[in-house]
């Protein structure tokens, strides 16, 4: 990923899981709390080194690459 990017990939934290860009949580947390219909604000009490910023863009990512998936399959 960009340097920019929210999320980091680095094989020496959590052998490469995606995480967020300089915290050791990684983006999966995320996914679970909303598949589990957690609210947000639980997620950044669970994970406190996590900012509002960082999920409004890793969640901004989704959004597009869903976009682009399904202009891509219509």
């Amino acid at each position: 990923m960009f340097e920019d990017s929210p999320i980091q990939i680095d094989r020496g934290i959590l052998g490469g899981t995606p995480c967020f860009r300089g915290t050791r949580v990684p983006i999966q947390n995320l996914i679970d709390h909303v598949k589990h219909n957690r609210p947000l604000d639980e997620f950044f009490v669970d994970f406190p080194s996590v900012t509002r910023e960082q999920v409004a863009a890793v969640l901004d990512i989704f959004a597009n690459n869903l976009y682009r998936y399904a202009l891509v399959t219509a």
